[in-house]
């Protein structure tokens, strides 16, 4: 396949996903009105949604990732983008990107479609970034010290980070046109943390 037609096959699911999400979103979400960004411009400084509180003047800046690629698999971890290549040139990933204007991910998992061509239940799972870069910080994880590109296909165990019950960097060199590397992170490590919270 290739990205082009990958990246329309992408946008068609994530189409199809979003009438699951908003249920999720005006049924889960007590506080919070929810509104989809469909300016591109928006998206792409890491803005889908905007949560805007009920009573105060506050609002939050989504940024929605989900698991696409494991359609009916209920993963415990996630994959923050560090880095990939586009036209053979290495590109900043979203996660310590600065000009990402995000305030929280909602990442999406454990996606089952038990009926063809509809999603029938995922797990959504609030992330606050400021928080987990500050926590990655302080473990001395930051932009300038993890991102060392590995030689190697795979995963990488990383200083500052317990690869068992907390996370590693993995290299997707043989797999990916793009040839990511993530940082993989596990959900109830981020939950433990005050990172995170499930909202589904």
């Amino acid at each position: 396949m290739s990205l082009e037609s990958r990246f329309k096959s992408d946008l068609e699911k994530e189409k199809k996903l979003t009438p699951l999400l908003d249920s999720y979103y005006k049924s889960k979400l007590k506080q919070y009105s929810f509104v989809r960004v469909s300016d591109l411009k928006q998206q792409h400084k890491g803005i889908d949604l905007l949560f805007k509180h009920k009573e105060k003047i506050a609002s939050f800046y989504i940024d929605e990732k989900a698991q696409l690629d494991y359609i009916n698999e209920d993963l415990p971890t996630f994959a923050f983008e560090l880095s990939y290549l586009k036209n053979g040139k290495e590109k900043e990933g979203w996660l310590f990107d600065k000009k990402k204007k995000t305030d929280f991910y909602s990442l999406i998992t454990a996606i089952y479609s038990d009926e063809p061509s509809s999603y029938t239940s995922c797990k959504i799972t609030l992330v606050n970034r400021v928080k987990l870069l500050a926590f990655l910080n302080k473990r001395g994880l930051d932009k300038n010290n993890i991102v060392v590109k590995p030689k190697q296909h795979g995963k990488h165990i990383i200083n500052g980070l317990r690869e068992k019950d907390e996370g590693y960097l993995y290299f997707s060199k043989t797999n990916k046109a793009e040839q990511p590397i993530n940082l993989i992170l596990r959900l109830d490590f981020l939950i433990r943390n005050g990172l995170a919270k499930r909202l589904v």
